[in-house]
């Protein structure tokens, strides 16, 4: 697991820390992997990602991007003049969002492997999604801290975990003193900068 040293502007800056609790062993990763094709298959991401309001041109984080579920319906709807950026801790999570990329010719897609810090410019993303990895955080406020330097401020931090109830995620993001709530979707949770 890559420990993150960050810059002196991230707030998991502190050298030695470990923010995610735990990496998936390899098996466990492409078993996850396979179980979100059939997932997939039952409810496209596509249609989750209609909740967010993205458009072309943006900029947009997937804050653990697991396989890259999220990864070709997001390149699509930022298109040509648009990024996406898919953060994950799992080496093979980043090689298969590169693999995608690549099969796929998506020049608009960059990997990034971290367990917190983006190496994004402060204000640089229009919308940054972290989905089913909320529960997983040791300290939620840390990765917070780094997903509001990034983020415009009128960006968007769009939150979803099904390991959760609607009040945990709502008192976990806004506990950070960082974000309010915006709105509430069908699946997801949208959240703006304070």
């Amino acid at each position: 697991m890559r420990v993150c040293g960050a810059a002196q502007s991230c707030p998991c800056k502190d050298k030695g820390e470990v923010i995610m609790d735990r990496v998936e062993s390899n098996l466990g990763f492409r078993l996850m992997a396979l179980s979100y094709k059939f997932r997939d298959l039952r409810l496209p991401r596509r249609d989750i990602l209609k909740e967010v309001g993205i458009r072309p041109g943006f900029h947009v984080l997937d804050y653990g991007c697991g396989p890259g579920s999220y990864i070709i319906p997001l390149a699509e709807l930022v298109g040509e003049s648009g990024k996406v950026y898919a953060l994950d801790v799992h080496p093979l999570a980043i090689k298969m969002v590169k693999a995608i990329a690549s099969k796929r010719k998506l020049a608009n897609v960059q990997a990034i492997h971290s367990d917190c810090e983006t190496k994004l410019p402060d204000n640089s993303l229009d919308v940054v999604l972290i989905y089913d990895i909320f529960h997983h955080l040791s300290d939620p406020n840390k990765i917070l801290g780094e997903l509001h330097r990034v983020l415009k401020p009128e960006g968007t931090l769009s939150v979803s975990d099904h390991h959760m109830k609607e009040d945990e995620i709502v008192s976990g993001v806004r506990n950070s003193g960082l974000f309010e709530l915006a709105r509430k979707g069908q699946r997801t949770h949208t959240f703006s900068k304070k």
